[in-house]
């Protein structure tokens, strides 16, 4: 069911690693993902915006940008349909690996390729095509474990409403998120009428 945002929240804007050579990707995912542009000031709380996605954390695991990516043209996609869930998981452990041991939704069921894939000490798992404007930078981390979610839809979803994951991980534990819909970069825009028209 569509529910509100009652992901857990961090209490300190410094929530990747920064020590050494082996934390410069986590450093940059946080950069891209943060939503802490020029000019603008950093909180130590804060929820992002929907079209940006989701934060949230448990034990040493950070999400960054969770979000479903799906064009709804209509009132609600319906079920049946196929959606990608995308996100960034950090791990912020310096010796610790983890491992994400699957995802649930009451909108449908997850699909994970690979099945359980790792987050090692210090690194990042990317789910889905990263997008925005360093879209390209985070594709191309060397060092980051990339993997795909997809969601079989058994309830509608519509726009403008977030809908509950849980996050269950080997050693961080679980996570409940309240996930919002973006219908992504490249979906289509309005067409402004031309100068002149209506009147």
């Amino acid at each position: 069911m569509p529910c509100q945002f009652h992901a857990e929240q961090e209490n300190s804007v410094n929530l990747f690693p920064t020590r050494g050579s082996a934390f410069v990707a986590a450093a940059l995912i946080a950069a891209t993902l943060t939503g802490c542009g020029s000019g603008q000031q950093s909180q130590t709380a804060t929820q992002e915006p929907a079209v940006n996605g989701t934060s949230a954390g448990v034990g040493d695991i950070a999400l960054r940008d969770v979000r479903i990516r799906a064009e709804i043209t209509g009132a609600a996609l319906q079920p049946g349909e196929s959606v990608d869930l995308l996100f960034v998981a950090t791990n912020q452990s310096e010796t610790e690996n983890d491992r994400l041991l699957g995802i649930t939704s009451d909108i449908g069921s997850v699909t994970l390729s690979p099945a359980n894939p790792q987050i090692p000490a210090a690194k990042a798992l990317i789910v889905g095509k990263p997008e925005g404007a360093q879209a390209e930078e985070l594709q191309a981390l060397s060092n980051a474990e990339k993997a795909k979610a997809t969601v079989k839809l058994g309830k509608p979803i519509s726009n403008a409403l977030t809908y509950d994951f849980v996050f269950k991980f080997e050693r961080a534990g679980e996570a409940k998120v309240a996930v919002p819909v973006s219908a992504g970069e490249n979906a289509p825009r309005q067409q402004q009428a031309p100068p002149g028209e209506g009147h």
